[in-house]
Parts: C-alpha cells; structure tokens; sequence
C-alpha cells in the first residue's frame, strides 16, 4: 500500500493551509496551462485519480462532463472533497493507485494533478488506465519535474554569483526519494522524463503534448514570489490519447 501521508496530522493540518487548497484552481498557478490540454468535456465520463478536495472535480461537471469519479488514497481527501460537494453525478472513493484496478473501457478521459510521484509503479498504472479508457480516449496529467524532485536535497541553494540555483543530482538513479514536507520522510519515487514518457508509449498512448511549467510574466506581476519558478521545472504536464 501507498504511503498514506495526507492522513497524518501533521503533515494535513499544513497542507490545508496552501493557496491551491484554499482558493481551489484559481489559486493553481499552472491550472490555465493544463486546462488548455483537456479536451471538450461535454458528455464525458471522467475518473480523477488523486482528486483531493474534488476542485476539478466539480469543475468538469460545470464544463458538461456526464459523470466524474473521484479517488484518492485519503480519507482526508475523500471527507473533504464530500463536503464540498453537492452534485449526484460525481462520486468518490478511497483507492489506492498502486494496487487500481478499474473497468474496461468506462471513461472518456483520465485525470490526475500532482499525484503519480506517489505511485511506486508507474507502468503498471498507466496500463492500467489504458484498459480504462474508451478508444480515442484522453488521458492528461501533471507530475512533479523529475528535475525538481532527482536530488537528495532538494531545496534551493546560492551559486556563485549568488544565484539561486537548484541542485540536480542522482537523476539516472530512479526509486524512492524521501523529503520533508509539512512532515517528515514524505515518500515520493523519481523518475527520469524518458522513463515517464517511455511508459506511456509502451502501455499504447499516443502522447500529444508535453509541457514543462512555468510560470507567465502577467501571472509572475501578479505573484512576484512566482519568479523562481522560471529557474527549474518545478511540474511536468503530459496530454496523451488512447
């Protein structure tokens, strides 16, 4: 089973707490840049793997999606994302990713946000997602950069110049990375970019875009605090068909 950390006290109480929490998508930095890679959602049915508090969720039955199934490991997740919704046509569940197992072909579209870098294996889940899907079906995610999450120690440090700078090493080195993130000894697993993308290719997606995130200069006025942002990949976000 997948390491359950945001049902750790600890760890939730802080993570409550972030603006994309808060605020939903419009506190979502990258949110306009993933929505622009999902397709029309009129009539589709929809399963949201890692859905947290449900944001988009109800955002894509507000968009004519037909239904929406909501998973997550959390029953944080899971009581939250209930409360906030009052729409008979979305339904969550408790699942864990690394042990999913899903209908075949009854989904137009799979969606996950910032979730896949818990799962341990990864090819099994898309193969999993691909039998999931309806032929011509769309899958779109977001990731954290396997360029973000490689190092050891991944926080930033100063160059010479006094620059911030964010190390990069062990990247060929896949498996377990261990950080401290509202709690200790958070379990995410690294993943080179080919390793990610080979996995879609060889589970039978056809992959349509690739967006490596960063931050545009409108939304870096509005946030300053967005600018380092620009200096590494912090999110890699993938659109991929059936």
């Amino acid at each position: 089973m997948a390491q359950n950390i945001y049902d750790n006290p600890e760890f939730f109480a802080g993570y409550r707490q972030l603006p994309r929490q808060v605020l939903g998508l419009d506190g979502t930095p990258e949110w306009p840049a993933i929505r622009s890679m999902l397709p029309d959602l009129h009539g589709k049915r929809v399963v949201d793997l890692g859905c947290g508090f449900g944001w988009a969720s109800r955002w894509m039955r507000e968009q004519g999606a037909a239904s929406v199934l909501g998973l997550d490991l959390s029953q944080n997740m899971i009581d939250r994302a209930t409360s906030l919704t009052s729409d008979p046509a979305i339904a969550y569940r408790i699942a864990d990713l690394d042990t999913l197992d899903l209908p075949p072909a009854s989904f137009d579209l799979a969606y996950s946000a910032l979730t896949f870098h818990y799962v341990r294996d990864f090819a099994r889940l898309v193969r999993t997602i691909y039998a999931s899907l309806a032929p011509e079906g769309d899958f779109v995610f977001s990731i954290e950069h396997p360029v973000f999450m490689a190092a050891a120690h991944p926080h930033w440090i100063a160059d010479e110049d006094g620059r911030k700078t964010w190390p990069v090493n062990g990247y060929a080195t896949e498996g377990e990375r261990r950080t401290d993130w509202f709690a200790k000894g958070v379990l995410k697993y690294h993943r080179t970019l080919g390793t990610t993308l080979n996995g879609l290719i060889a589970a039978g997606f056809r992959i349509r875009k690739v967006d490596e995130f960063a931050p545009t200069a409108e939304q870096i006025r509005q946030n300053p605090s967005l600018a380092e942002e620009r200096e590494r990949p912090m999110m890699l976000m993938v659109s991929a068909s059936r």
